[in-house]
């Protein structure tokens, strides 16, 4: 089966100038025409595009996908360096999603601070504020 640009656009969350420049790129080859000289897709290439755009949103930099591909076109002599760089996304993106966690868990305490002190708050305008050591009386 084969998919026309419009159709990848339309259903898989990709604008037009970014095929267009993942194929200028070589990052995204080989793409066919129809007698039109419309690109089409094949399967292997959606399925390809869907694990760029899942590289690419996990912090992946295009010149590391780049990379990656050409190693994969090279074929099983460098399979262990294909690993190694997705083991290594892998460590990046769990770090990063570690740290985005920690931040999670001060914006949960603040709102539990809010929440804490919201009637305080409103039925009060004297009431001091207190959050994180810092303490802001409430002017209304």
């Amino acid at each position: 089966m084969t998919y026309s640009m419009t159709y990848v656009v339309e259903n898989f969350n990709v604008s037009a100038k970014t095929l267009r420049f993942y194929e200028e790129q070589g990052i995204l080859p080989n793409i066919s025409r129809d007698e039109k000289g419309r690109r089409v897709y094949s399967e292997q290439q959606i399925d390809w595009l869907s694990f760029i755009r899942c590289l690419k949103e996990t912090g992946m930099p295009l010149l590391k996908i780049k990379e990656y591909k050409e190693l994969y076109e090279l074929g099983n002599s460098t399979f262990l360096e294909r690993e190694e760089m997705l083991i290594q996304h892998k460590l990046d993106v769990q770090k990063k999603m570690d740290e985005s966690f920690k931040h999670l868990e001060e914006i949960n305490y603040k709102i539990a601070m809010y929440d804490l002190q919201k009637e305080d708050v409103i039925n009060n305008p004297n009431h001091i504020f207190k959050c994180h050591g810092l303490e802001v009386k409430v002017a209304n």
